[in-house]
């Protein structure tokens, strides 16, 4: 029969191919902008989060509409 492949934890090293490095980071940012939202909702927690890309582009996230200003 089928042998099923287990995910193991993914090495990390830096991808060497542009476009695969470009989808991952794709992802992994979406991904990580998700957690931040439910972890905002599920918590009633402030998050904050600020990516930067490969390029420089800025990418963020502010759960409140409040923002602080020290």
């Amino acid at each position: 029969g089928k042998t099923k492949r287990k995910r193991g934890r993914v090495e990390l090293r830096r991808i060497e191919d542009r476009t695969s490095r470009q989808v991952r980071f794709s992802k992994r940012r979406s991904g990580l902008f998700k957690k931040a939202f439910e972890l905002s909702v599920l918590c009633d927690a402030e998050v904050a989060l600020v990516v930067f890309s490969p390029a420089g582009r800025l990418y963020e996230f502010v759960s409140s509409d409040t923002r602080y200003t020290v």
